[in-house]
Formats: structure tokens, sequence, C-alpha cells
């Protein structure tokens, strides 16, 4: 391990095999840091946290505090971090609520930008990008590989499926279903993640599927009800659509149409 002689490290906070901690940065007594893990300078470590191994966390982050909710009471509610994470300036990841799971998570492999916010209770997967000042309200869920573009806002409860991507800006107040580009203040549909399905190696039959299912969700003047149906079916040729036909036949805030 790397202790930087000004960084204050709880005697009771775990610290694996070459973990690196900056300058002034602050680190818990429930906190607990995988191997290789670099903490920045100047970085705050609070709460029940337990942060996976390789990841990089760069300055002036706060991670760990409590929820920013009137209910909390002082529960000892948690944060997960994942492996592999990068997590870049200004970021701040609060703990959960006895209301919800109890836990904020952040999986695996995941691109965190400056200035981003997960609130309470948010369920984050693997390999997503935040961009700067994306901004995540309480008991949001994120599935694998979606991407959130610069000062993109999410409303509490929203979830936002896997492979989907928001333009700079967007505002959510409803759920982003997968494989969905959307734009706007409030959010639209605008078309597939195409490009991103290429790029993970998603066949050209599988991007055509998508565009299909997207045609029958947003063109074909069906209610959603009939378009999770068509798209149920049509899933036991394409299986890339049991995704999108699991993700419709949660209930939740309506999604994004």
């Amino acid at each position: 391990m790397s202790i930087h002689p000004t960084a204050i490290v709880h005697p009771a906070a775990k610290l694996g095999r070459g973990v690196v901690v900056g300058p002034y940065s602050i680190v818990g007594e429930h906190v607990e840091i995988g191997e290789h893990t670099v903490i920045g300078p100047h970085v705050v470590l609070a709460g029940h946290t337990r942060i996976g191994r390789d990841n990089r966390i760069f300055q002036f982050c706060s991670i760990g505090e409590q929820p920013q909710d009137k209910k909390y009471a002082g529960e000892p509610t948690r944060l997960e971090i994942g492996d592999r994470n990068t997590i870049r300036e200004f970021c701040t990841f609060n703990c959960g609520t006895a209301q919800d799971a109890g836990v904020t998570r952040l999986g695996d492999d995941n691109w965190i930008m400056a200035y981003v916010h997960l609130a309470h209770d948010c369920q984050v997967g693997d390999r997503t990008i935040f961009a700067n000042n994306a901004q995540l309200a309480g008991h949001v869920h994120i599935g694998d590989w979606a991407i959130l573009g610069g000062f993109t806002v999410v409303h509490q409860f929203v979830r936002i499926g896997a492979h989907s991507i928001t333009a700079m800006g967007t505002i959510l107040f409803q759920d982003l279903p997968p494989f969905v580009m959307a734009a706007g203040n409030p959010a639209e549909p605008r078309s597939i993640n195409a490009e991103g399905l290429k790029r993970r190696g998603f066949s050209l039959d599988a991007v055509a599927a998508v565009k299909r299912a997207y045609k029958t969700l947003y063109k074909g003047g069906v209610t959603l009800d009939e378009a999770r149906a068509r798209i149920s079916a049509d899933s036991a040729l394409a299986p890339e659509l049991a995704l999108l036909a699991d993700f419709l036949s949660v209930p939740g805030r309506g999604i994004v149409r």
C-alpha cells in the first residue's frame, strides 16, 4: 500500500494490497478498498462503502456519504462499487436508504466523467459511460452498456435499458427502453443505437431485428401492450429482443414514447 502522509485513514478501514491513497484524502471507518485501487488527492470515502479492485477515483470526489433524503435517519445503508471503474473529478455517490434496497450500486468497467451524481439506491450495471454532469435522482436503474450524454438528468425511479443512449441535455421523466436513442426536454425517442450495437458485435441481422422492434413500438400505431406482445413473439427468432420484451413487461413510470 501507498498512503500519503497527509491522508487520514481510519484504523478500522480495510485496504487491499497495492491500494494508493493520495494527499489529503479521508478514508472512513467502514470503508473497504480492493486491491490496486488508486484514490486520488482530496477524496472523501465515507459510510459503509465497499470498493472493488483496480478502480481509479480522481480528486475531489465524495463517495459513500449520507443520502440526500429527508427520511434518512442514520441507518447503516451501503454503497457498493465493483471493479475497474474510472470515476473522474467532483463525482458524488450516496449510500442507499431503508425505504429501498438499502444499497447504491455501481457495477464493473464503468467510465464516469466529472461532476456525475449517483443518488441513493441507484443501481448501475456494467460498461456504462456517463458524460460530464449526468445527474441521477434516487432509485434509478441503468442497464449494461448504457451511455448518458453530458448534462443528462434522470428523474427518480426511472429505468434506463441496456445499450440505450441519450444526447447532451436530455431530461428523462419516463423509462428509456433498451437499444433506444433519446434526446430533448422532455426526452423523445429518435432512433436505435445502431452504431453502438455494431461496435459491440451485434450481427447485421440482430440490428435489423432491433430496428423492426423499434418501428413496432414507436411507429406501428399500436398500444404498448400490443407492441410488447409482438416484440415478445419476434424474440423467438431474434433472441436479442427478449431484453426489450422483458423491459416492457415491468411496470414503471411509462416509457419515453
